[in-house]
C-alpha cells in the first residue's frame, strides 16, 4: 500500500483521497515519468493532451513531497533574481523567462478553472511588503515591470498597508492583483484526476528501484513491476535519489516549514483585514495567509539544509508571528511540518534532455507552483515536436551543486543574507 500523506493540513482538508495501485508486472507506454509531483504531474498530463499514453510512477503518493506542502502561493517568479538571470543568458533571454512566469501564473488559473478542479479555492492578491523604509526602488521596479511585460503592479505606503494589516513592521509594498493563493494539495489532485480520464495510468507506492534509459526502449523498474516506452522524464525535485547521480548532483535538498493556527476568526481578524497573501522582503522570506473564510492563520519560513523538528522551528515561525502581531500572542499553533524544497546552485530551474529520449525537469526552488505549470507544458511541447521553447532553459543546466560543501555553502549563505536582512532593517 502506499505510504500515507505527512500530517499536514492540506492532507487534513483533502477533497479526494482515493488510492491508487502498485505497479505490477510489466507495462507499455509512450512516456514514463519518475515523480508524482507537480513537474511529473503536468509534464505528464500535457502529453495525454499531445496523445500520448504516460505511466507516472510515485514512490510514495501523489503530491507526497514539496508539491503538496507548500504555501500555496502563486505568482510570476523564480528563485533566482532578474539580474542574476540576464548575468548569465542576457537581457532579452532574461524578459523571456519572465514571461514564461507570468504564463505560468494564467495557466494554474487556466487548469482550475478548465477542469472545475473542486477544493482549490483560488483567492486573489498578494503584498509583497518591505521591513525597511526605502521606496524609490519599488516605484521603478513596478513601473519597469509595466513597461517590459504590461502587469501592473500597485505601491502601498505605510498607511495602506495598516489598513490591510494591523502592524508596524511593514514600510512600503506592492500588491500584485493577478497573484492568487490555492490548496495546493487539492489542486494536484485534481491535475491527476485529469490525467487518468486522458488515459494516463499514475502507480503510487511505486518507487523506482533501478533504470535503463539508453537505447530505443526505456524501462524503470519497481519493486514488482517494470514500465517500458521510448520516452522517461526525471521529476524528482528536492526528494531526488540516486537513482540518476548527474541528477542527484546537481540537486540541494533545502527544507522550509509552515505551521497552521487554530480556529480563531475574532482574534485573526483583529491582525489581518485582508484575504490576500503576504510575502515579506527577506531572504527566506514570512508568507502567511487567512484560510476558511478567515477562520485559520496559515505561516511558513525558515530554511535549513537538513530537515529539523517542525514543532520545534514552528516556535521560530510563532516568533516571526508575534513580532509582527503582538496581538497574535494568544492564537494557538494546532499544526507545524516541513518540506524539502530542490534547488539548484544557479537557482533556477533545470528543464532540459540528458540524452536522446531521456529528459529531466527539477529544482523548482521554493517557487514551483507557478513554474512547474509551465515548464511541464515546455517540457512536453518539446517532447511532442511542437516547439523550441525548452532552448529558453538552455543556459541552467545540470550544474554540480557541491554535495555536502554545497549544503554548508548554502546554510552559510542563509546566515549571511539574514544577517544583512537584521542589519538594513535596523
Amino acid at each position: 500500500m502506499p505510504l500515507p500523506y505527512p500530517a499536514t493540513y492540506y492532507a487534513q482538508s483533502l477533497n479526494d483521497s482515493a488510492a491508487r495501485p502498485a505497479l505490477r508486472g510489466i507495462e507499455q507506454a509512450d512516456a514514463i515519468v519518475v515523480g508524482g509531483g507537480l513537474a511529473g504531474l503536468i509534464t505528464a498530463l500535457e502529453l495525454a493532451k499531445g496523445g500520448l499514453k504516460p505511466i507516472v510512477l510515485e514512490q510514495h503518493v501523489v503530491g507526497w513531497g514539496a508539491s503538496g506542502r507548500n504555501g500555496g502561493i502563486v505568482s510570476p517568479a523564480f528563485a533566482c533574481g532578474a539580474d542574476a538571470i540576464a548575468a548569465r543568458v542576457g537581457v532579452p533571454a532574461a524578459r523571456a523567462l519572465h514571461k514564461l512566469t507570468i504564463e505560468g501564473v494564467a495557466r494554474v488559473r487556466g487548469y482550475i478553472d478548465d477542469l472545475g478542479i473542486s477544493g482549490a479555492d483560488p483567492i486573489p492578491g498578494l503584498l509583497n511588503l518591505r521591513r525597511f523604509d526605502r521606496s524609490d526602488d519599488l516605484h521603478a521596479y513596478a513601473a519597469q515591470f509595466a513597461d517590459d511585460f504590461g502587469y501592473e503592479l500597485t505601491y502601498l505606503n505605510r498607511a495602506a498597508i495598516r489598513e490591510r494589516l494591523v502592524s508596524n513592521r511593514y514600510y512600503h509594498g506592492l500588491v500584485d492583483a493577478q497573484a492568487f493563493h490555492i490548496h495546493p494539495l487539492n489542486y494536484l489532485r485534481g491535475l491527476a484526476a485529469e490525467l487518468e480520464r486522458l488515459g494516463g495510468r499514475i502507480y503510487e507506492g511505486s518507487a523506482a528501484g533501478q533504470v535503463r534509459f539508453s537505447g530505443a526502449e526505456k524501462s524503470v523498474k519497481t519493486a514488482q513491476g517494470e514500465a517500458r516506452a521510448p520516452r522517461v522524464v526525471f521529476a524528482t525535485g528536492g526528494y531526488t535519489g540516486g537513482l540518476v547521480p548527474r541528477l542527484r548532483r546537481a540537486v540541494l535538498p533545502i527544507a522550509t516549514y509552515m505551521m497552521v493556527s487554530e480556529v480563531a476568526p475574532d482574534l485573526i481578524a483583529s491582525a489581518i483585514r485582508t484575504r490576500e497573501a503576504v510575502l515579506d522582503d527577506r531572504r527566506a522570506s514570512d508568507y502567511y495567509r487567512v484560510i476558511e473564510g478567515g477562520n485559520r492563520l496559515l505561516w511558513g519560513g525558515r530554511i535549513t539544509t537538513r530537515a529539523a523538528d517542525a514543532a520545534g522551528v514552528a516556535q521560530e515561525l510563532r516568533r516571526e508571528m508575534i513580532g509582527a502581531f503582538p496581538q497574535l500572542a494568544g492564537l494557538k499553533t494546532e499544526l507545524s511540518w516541513s518540506g524539502q524544497m530542490g534547488y539548484a546552485r544557479h537557482l533556477m530551474p533545470q528543464v532540459g534532455m540528458m540524452e536522446p529520449g531521456a529528459w529531466h525537469i527539477t529544482a523548482f526552488g521554493g517557487h514551483g507552483l507557478n513554474t512547474t505549470a509551465v515548464a511541464g507544458k515546455v517540457l512536453a511541447e518539446a517532447i511532442l515536436g511542437e516547439s523550441d521553447r525548452l532552448a529558453m532553459f538552455a543556459g541552467f543546466g545540470l550544474d554540480w551543486a557541491g554535495g555536502p560543501l554545497g549544503l554548508a555553502a548554502a546554510q552559510a549563505t542563509y546566515w549571511k543574507l539574514q544577517l544583512q536582512d537584521w542589519w538594513r532593517e535596523r
